[in-house]
């Protein structure tokens, strides 16, 4: 009996790790934005795709921007009443913990109306990396190979890497969790 819980702990282990392992970090407006009124953030949400588990890093000067999480009607209206959460510390981490739609805005007079305002729709299923631009990278040029070798070496492509979305991913190696479940368990 004391095995089977043992067992049961490490799986319960494994699976939060492969949790975590899967939710990803993004530094809104990033790679070329931040939490600011140049950022176009209707390009940075249709770029990016939101998981329960992922987190949003908000980057700011305290002294020039807020952030605030409000309703539907406050981001449509840019109003500044009653807002569900107001962050100044100029470093504000929210975690996306429920699949539906979420919406930010910046508090300070004139920013939200001037585009500073995100809304984040959170979608189900798990972050496993940021998506690939829409055009998609070019498949890898095979060089011929050369006698005695068996099949063709594959060169990178030149410069048509995906652009940096601002995500994080975290994974963790099956080798590890495999090794975690085998050391819980006895």
């Amino acid at each position: 009996m004391a095995k089977m819980a043992k067992i049961l702990l490490a799986f319960a282990a494994v699976v939060a790790i492969a949790e975590v392992a899967m939710a990803a970090t993004y530094t809104v407006g990033a790679p070329n934005g931040s939490w600011d009124l140049q950022t176009n953030y209707t390009q940075w949400t249709e770029a990016n795709t939101f998981h329960p588990g992922d987190t949003l890093t908000f980057s700011y000067s305290p002294s020039q921007h807020d952030v605030l999480e409000v309703s539907q009607a406050n981001y449509d209206s840019c109003g500044t009443s009653n807002p569900i959460a107001t962050h100044t510390d100029g470093n504000t981490v929210i975690t996306l913990s429920a699949v539906g739609t979420r919406y930010f805005i910046c508090g300070f007079n004139g920013h939200c109306t001037a585009g500073q305002k995100v809304q984040i729709n959170v979608v189900s299923g798990s972050s496993t990396a940021p998506a690939p631009s829409s055009s998609g990278p070019t498949p890898p040029s095979t060089v011929p190979s050369t006698p005695g070798s068996t099949s063709p070496v594959a060169s990178p492509p030149a410069g048509n890497s995906p652009p940096d979305s601002g995500a994080t991913t975290v994974t963790v190696g099956a080798g590890f969790l495999v090794g975690l479940a085998a050391l819980l368990a006895f």
